[in-house]
């Protein structure tokens, strides 16, 4: 038995060594931890229970069959965020440069398969060159079946990925389908052909940075959701959002008892928004002041800054806030804030997450190009998502609400449950002055009279008052009771329960 022991731990090792000691030190020197380093900060101490530690591949081509290390090149397993159970794979690329083979392969569906039956969250540890040549389609098939389970484990549990090094070709569809994706700056890239590839057929030099790292898909691409300076940072980050998050479809979102709960008035919320309507201000502000704790985890904060989403707690309950900002295009609705919140949105209902709305929108983003690139089917998967959503939907408008824009935002006529307005509000098709000119148009040359149109139009129109009158709203509340009138809200909703007819699944227009 002594010898069998000993066996055991020699081979435990050999597998923690991965590609051994040389490419552990080469992994280093680039600033980024390895596969067992990286898992170690992410869960809780001593939780880390792994699977398949000395499974290797199945091939003899290509002299493969004198190269086997332990494990083929991903750790996979279980552990605990805070005492919440999590399933993890993070490749190695000190093994075959983290390669995927029908081995590493069937590693990472094991545990998709397995977190999906319990209910727990995923997260994928991406750090490898893409699919094993050595294996040919075995490898391919391999992705497919990763793919396969992602499709499957969309809104059953969440699934994020963690890109902390290459992932091109097919590997970069798996983090596609997943519903948050993390970068770490300067070390990790994704592209689906690289700058060689790109050079050969198209001419152009670009270099892995430019062509897909976190910048780029942080601010331009949308690819990513965030990114972060490196390893550590970047998985403490991924450790803040799972605390938020509910382990699955299964749960609803629920109450932190050591949560703050202080719901006292904050009084400068009452001189947020400024006197003149055309003057922005910080939205995000607002969203500090309401949040328990004043924390904020923002999501896509570099991309359509002009809407902002991401996840906070009310008195202990995990919201997602999403919310028109007035310092960026003035709060217009455009094409990739139609993507970004409605994709947001989707995710929240997925997972029981209520929906907090702040509105101070003027309308969508005029223009050729806006219109040429999509803006009526982009604008619309807001509308779709928001329409879809059957969890507690709590809106306040701050200060503009016009047309169709108004309607979109979480609207009463899109199923909203409390619809609040500040004084400030302005609800109408649209502002003042659009709307005398339109008219009036027989008066635009005497400015005397528009003048005197637009201030009868504001006294009328521009004020909470007429949607208040047809139930559109539900009260007019003083800002500095915002946090109290939202915590109350989502007390009273709680046990909410909305269907809808039964289909197979929706079209969402793509």
């Amino acid at each position: 038995m002594s010898d069998i022991i000993k066996l055991l731990e020699k081979k435990r090792e050999e597998a923690k060594l991965g590609g051994g000691k040389k490419r552990i030190d080469a992994q280093h020197a680039k600033g980024k931890l390895t596969a067992r380093e990286r898992i170690e900060v992410l869960l809780d101490q001593d939780t880390f229970e792994e699977y398949d530690m000395y499974m290797e591949h199945r091939t003899n081509d290509f002299g493969m069959a004198d190269q086997k290390y332990a494990g083929d090149g991903v750790v996979t397993g279980s552990g605990k965020i805070n005492g919440k159970l999590v399933y993890v794979f993070s490749q190695d690329f000190t093994v075959f440069g983290g390669s995927l083979s029908e081995a590493h392969a069937e590693k990472i569906c094991k545990i998709m398969d397995m977190a999906m039956k319990v209910g727990a969250p995923i997260i994928g540890i991406n750090d490898s060159g893409g699919a094993r040549i050595q294996e040919g389609v075995a490898s391919l098939a391999g992705y497919a079946e990763v793919f396969q389970r992602n499709v499957l484990a969309s809104g059953v549990v969440p699934q994020i990925s963690v890109i902390m090094g290459p992932c091109a070709g097919g590997a970069v569809y798996s983090p596609a389908m997943t519903d948050f994706i993390f970068m770490v700056k300067n070390t990790s890239f994704m592209f689906v052909t690289g700058p060689d590839v790109v050079k050969t057929v198209t001419q152009e030099n670009v270099t892995q940075e430019e062509l897909g790292g976190a910048k780029t898909h942080t601010s331009k691409s949308s690819v990513a959701d965030g990114a972060f300076n490196n390893d550590i940072e970047t998985l403490q980050e991924v450790k803040s959002l799972i605390d938020l998050l509910p382990s699955s479809n299964r749960e609803k979102s629920k109450n932190i008892k050591d949560s703050f709960q202080d719901l006292s008035p904050d009084y400068s919320l009452d001189t947020l928004v400024p006197e003149n309507a055309n003057k922005p201000y910080d939205m995000k502000e607002l969203i500090n002041k309401v949040v328990d704790n004043n924390y904020f985890f923002e999501i896509q904060p570099d991309f359509a800054k002009n809407i902002i989403t991401g996840f906070g707690r009310i008195e202990g309950r995990t919201v997602g806030f999403v919310a028109n900002q007035p310092l960026v295009l003035a709060g217009c609705l455009d094409i990739d804030s139609g993507k970004k919140g409605g994709r947001f949105v989707r995710f929240c209902d997925c997972f029981n997450i209520p929906i907090v709305t702040f509105v101070d929108v003027p309308g969508f983003l005029p223009g050729v190009s806006q219109e040429h690139n999509g803006i009526i089917k982009n604008g619309a998967k807001l509308l779709y998502a928001y329409a879809e959503a059957t969890v507690p939907k709590i809106t306040i408008i701050t200060r503009k609400a016009y047309g169709g824009a108004y309607v979109v935002m979480a609207s009463k006529h899109l199923r909203g449950d409390i619809n609040y307005a500040w004084p400030s509000a302005e609800i109408a098709v649209m502002g003042a002055k659009g709307a005398t000119e339109i008219l009036f148009r027989n008066e635009i040359k005497d400015k005397k009279k528009i003048d005197k149109r637009t201030q009868e139009y504001t006294d009328q129109f521009v004020n909470p008052f007429i949607a208040s009158k047809r139930g559109f709203i539900d009260d007019v509340i003083r800002p500095h009771s915002t946090r109290r009138r939202i915590a109350t809200a989502l007390e009273n909703l709680k046990d909410k329960e909305l269907s809808s007819p039964l289909k197979k699944h929706d079209n969402i227009p793509l």
